[in-house]
């Protein structure tokens, strides 16, 4: 435990202790974003029946052969069709339906013409003689019945993440409702007898609790659910009995502060006491001090006080085990390469994660540090787009050099 792990180790470590969670029904309105945990099939044929691609002429596509703008054919109109109509009627050598988008083909008819590809007096209704300016394919402009799903097909599969589109096609096949995995429930305890509650102005030597305010917001961007404790302070039995609690009500823990190896740092002692203690220390900056362990096989993650420390340290090793108890199999953002802007220069023993932003230059990506990379302040991350991650056993970055940048705006991707 007193080994400083690699991030690779690390993350190993406590992803080996996450478990996938239970399933449950949601309304369909509920469901985007999350996992699928049983297939979802079709009910029906989609499309249920051939319907018309466009507005326009359903026709026999042997009566327009030749046609042409010099040479037009002419028929005549017998039925108007509309979406959501039925006729039961054919259409017969010399004769056309006028049809609407979606409107079932009629019998006799094998393709469309469109509107724009006719001339009609008036327009063009029941009755009518329309001169057709184009020689239709068989099957042109027609959505044939199960064209997209046949009754019986998996339209989404277990496994895979519901999205907005999925919800429409999920609709189209009969599902109001779907078995998804469950969203963690995730503890959030700050420590720290300095902290005080954001509707207060700090008196003397205290900070208004930010952290858990910013861990709330990221476990809500993971899929999970936020549930903030009360500020725990410095003491003994007010950690062992926050903690106690929290391993009674939630699926996760995560603590900020009180990891370091300070007179009044309590998480490690109480995690040993309660459950068990993996790793304190990473070879990363910023976020060196890391506790995870667990209570009661409730998974336990402490992240360091300074904010940013927090930040990079919940993108790095929480999130990534809270997609995996959802059920995602992509945990982690994308990691792409972008060519410094200018200088950059890090200490060697340990990786790096800078806040950064990527633009778009003359040659591809290009990246620039966002500000200052102290760990107390979170301007730098919430200007930047990205984690530039320098690595360990290097110090010097030039301009120009090529370098890796996990992107923060987009969810999913490989880690690095």
């Amino acid at each position: 435990m007193t080994r400083v792990m690699t991030v690779e180790e690390a993350r190993s470590l406590l992803l080996g202790r996450v478990v996938r969670l239970g399933t449950e029904r949601v309304d369909l309105l509920d469901s985007p974003g999350r996992v699928l945990a049983e297939d979802a099939t079709s009910d029906i044929d989609v499309a249920p029946f051939d319907n018309s691609a466009m507005d326009g002429f359903a026709v026999r596509a042997a009566d327009l052969t030749g046609a042409s703008e010099e040479n037009p054919a002419a028929l005549d109109v017998v039925a108007h069709i509309g979406a959501g109509d039925w006729w039961d009627g054919e259409v017969a050598p010399g004769q056309a339906a006028r049809i609407m988008t979606g409107a079932p083909v009629p019998a006799g008819a094998d393709a469309v013409v469109m509107v724009e590809q006719t001339r009609a007096p008036g327009d063009g209704g029941v009755g009518s003689r329309v001169e057709f300016l184009k020689a239709p394919a068989v099957g042109e402009h027609i959505r044939y019945r199960g064209e997209e799903v046949r009754a019986g097909d998996v339209v989404i599969a277990a496994g895979e993440t519901v999205s907005s589109a999925g919800v429409g096609l999920l609709a189209s096949t009969g599902h109001a409702t779907v078995d998804v995995y469950q969203r963690p429930r995730v503890a959030i305890i700050a420590t720290g007898s300095e902290l005080v509650e954001v509707d207060e102005t700090p008196g003397r030597g205290k900070i208004r609790n930010s952290n858990s305010y910013s861990i709330a917001a990221q476990v809500v961007a993971a899929g999970g659910i936020p549930v903030r404790y009360p500020i725990v302070p410095d003491e003994l039995d007010a950690t062992r009995e926050a903690f106690t609690r929290a391993a009674a009500e939630t699926d996760f823990i995560v603590t900020s502060g009180g990891v370091s190896v300070g007179d009044f740092d309590y998480v490690k002692p109480v995690l040993e006491e309660l459950g068990d203690l993996l790793f304190c220390k990473v070879a990363m900056r910023p976020g060196n001090p890391q506790t995870m362990g667990s209570i009661s096989g409730v998974p336990f993650f402490g992240l360091p006080g300074n904010p940013t420390s927090t930040y990079v340290g919940f993108e790095i090793f929480v999130r990534p085990a809270l997609r995996m108890m959802q059920g995602f199999t992509s945990l982690d953002r994308p990691v792409v390469t972008a060519t410094l802007t200018h200088d950059v220069r890090k200490k060697q023993d340990r990786r790096y994660y800078l806040r950064g932003r990527l633009t778009a230059g003359e040659g591809g990506l290009e990246v620039g540090l966002t500000g200052s990379q102290s760990s107390a302040l979170l301007t730098a991350a919430h200007l930047g787009n990205c984690f530039m991650v320098l690595p360990q056993g290097e110090a010097t970055f030039p301009a120009g050099t090529r370098v890796a940048c996990m992107r923060l705006d987009i969810e999913e991707g490989t880690v690095l």
